[in-house]
């Protein structure tokens, strides 16, 4: 059998999906194949590199700044590309997946300035939900996404100047997908998620006066978003649009990333818009990789973990001054809370909850935030008009009086709050239900009051990992070993059993990747294996 050509496209591995080949065009396969064997490659070796400096932090039990990119930090002129118009006020972005109809909808008419359309932790890669949220975004930018429900509710898109400008985040460089092959290898996510949404809409969105931005996940390092900027660059130039025209805004969700932040936007200079500060995913890695650094790294209930706890405040501080300092935005958390009518004493303590949030962010010096439900948007932005009134951000406050250290940064012992039999627990309940709505390819999950993702259920279960293999005592005395995790997940398993879905694979799938010794990287990579 001869070897594949070097120009042969993409192949397609699955049952086709309605309206697939719009999306999987020959145009769009030749582009996969050639972004794959370009960059696979290198997306290869940068894993590779994770896994050594994962190693090395399990060695030294430390992090610090890179000795050998400190004449970037050093220099005070360099400064990332002008905002485009579109992305220049940030106040209220919105986050959500695209695979569905309605939520894009709704997304794009909530009154935030920007949706993040998620392909990442809020989606399930379903083939279906990967091709249909392609589709989605494709339909909306066409407007051709109106429609109205069997029950009789319509759904139609508000005029193009009060819609909210779309951000895409890409599956993070970990993730494959496993439908589309080149050379009998599978593509990364990040790369199919990106290159159809750029292939299609690119041209389209310069001119409806706006471009293809992106939200960049799991970035673990300005190696990484090296590669970005060169995927960037390939793209623009196989298209013939002006470099630049892209934008990315970089989740610094990742402890080794908070380490290269200047370093991140240096990389992405001509592209970068900003940087975001995420909550579950950062202190996810934190325990991925002090996980063996003994009870100094050991954190508490999640729920006890806010941002004000000194290492929060000393990384989204930074992450203000390091923004500002280089002329890019500083986007702030989520406000997850979904509001409900049916207790309006708890939904008040909820959405002041909100406000403190977003009072604080915006008095820090961050320039808009994040909120998953659109009857937060007036809430969010509320408190950042009070800060910014008529600017569209707040760059011009440098925080110069922010002065971080490297072991601040990592300072998880400062924490007062002790892991309790009620925080496993949660653990365990929020972790079983998001494992078996993702299963069934569903990313986007209301547990508890709150819209929950992936990170949502990493934490978890890396928690549970943590406090086993750290034999934690917990409040009541008990010390947290397998068979007292085990023990709640058989409780928890018996509780919903009675409601449909897939809750025993959902069960097994938690105990796995909480319980075995080799702590699995992402709980979604032996998730995949199990998805439909």
């Amino acid at each position: 059998m001869s070897a594949p050509s070097p120009s042969s496209p993409a192949v397609v591995h699955a049952r086709p999906v309605e309206r697939q080949a719009e999306v999987l065009t020959e145009e769009a396969l030749a582009f996969l194949a050639a972004l794959h064997r370009r960059f696979t490659p290198r997306r290869d070796e940068l894993l590779a590199r994770r896994a050594a400096r994962r190693a090395e932090i399990a060695r030294t039990g430390t992090l610090d700044f890179l000795p050998r990119t400190a004449a970037v930090r050093e220099d005070p002129d360099w400064r990332v590309a002008p905002a485009p118009a579109a992305l220049e006020d940030r106040r209220v972005e919105i986050t959500g997946p695209a695979d569905d109809r309605k939520m894009t909808v709704n997304a794009l008419n909530s009154g935030a300035r920007v949706w993040l359309a998620d392909f990442e932790d809020a989606s399930a890669p379903t083939w279906h939900n990967v091709v249909h949220g392609q589709l989605n975004l494709i339909d909306a930018y066409a407007r051709r996404i109106d429609f109205t429900t069997p029950e009789g509710k319509a759904y139609a898109l508000r005029p193009a100047g009060e819609l909210a400008t779309v951000v895409m985040r890409p599956r993070g460089w970990h993730l494959d997908e496993r439908h589309l092959t080149v050379d009998g290898r599978p593509v990364p996510g990040a790369l199919a998620d990106f290159g159809l949404y750029f292939l299609h809409n690119a041209r389209r969105l310069l001119e409806l006066g706006k471009g293809p931005y992106f939200y960049l996940p799991k970035t673990e390092s300005h190696l990484e978003a090296r590669l970005w900027n060169d995927v960037f660059v390939f793209a623009q130039d196989h298209l013939g649009i002006p470099r630049g025209t892209i934008r990315a805004t970089v989740l610094i969700e990742t402890i080794t990333a908070a380490y290269e932040m200047e370093e991140i936007l240096y990389e992405l200079r001509e592209h970068a818009s900003g940087l975001n500060a995420g909550r579950w995913d950062y202190l996810f890695s934190i325990v991925k990789n002090f996980r063996d650094g003994g009870e100094k790294f050991v954190l508490p209930d999640r729920n006890a973990i806010t941002m004000t706890a000194p290492f929060m405040r000393a990384y989204t501080e930074l992450l203000v001054r390091t923004c500002h300092r280089r002329g890019a935005h500083a986007i702030g958390g989520m406000a997850a809370f979904i509001p409900s009518h049916k207790d309006p004493e708890a939904n008040e303590a909820a959405l002041a909850k909100v406000r403190a949030d977003k009072d604080r962010e915006a008095a820090d010096g961050f320039d808009g935030s994040w909120v998953a439900h659109p009857d937060l948007v007036p809430v969010a932005r509320a408190c950042f008009d009070a800060v910014l009134g008529d600017r569209p951000h707040q760059k011009h406050r440098l925080r110069e009086d922010v002065r971080v250290t490297a072991d601040q940064l990592v300072a998880v012992d400062t924490l007062e709050a002790r892991p309790t039999y009620e925080g496993l627990r949660n653990a365990v309940q929020v972790a079983l239900r998001y494992i078996e709505a993702w299963l069934r390819g569903v990313g986007a999950v209301a547990i508890f009051g709150l819209m929950e993702d992936a990170a949502t259920a990493e934490i978890s279960r890396s928690q549970l990992w943590q406090w086993v293999d750290a034999g934690v005592v917990l409040e009541d005395g008990r010390q947290v070993t397998a068979a007292l995790v085990r023990e709640v997940a058989g409780q928890e398993l018996a509780a919903v059993r009675a409601e449909p879905g897939g809750w025993q694979e959902a069960h097994d799938l938690l105990l796995r990747v909480a319980l075995d010794e080799d702590y699995a990287d992402f709980l979604t990579l032996p998730a995949y294996e199990l998805l439909d």
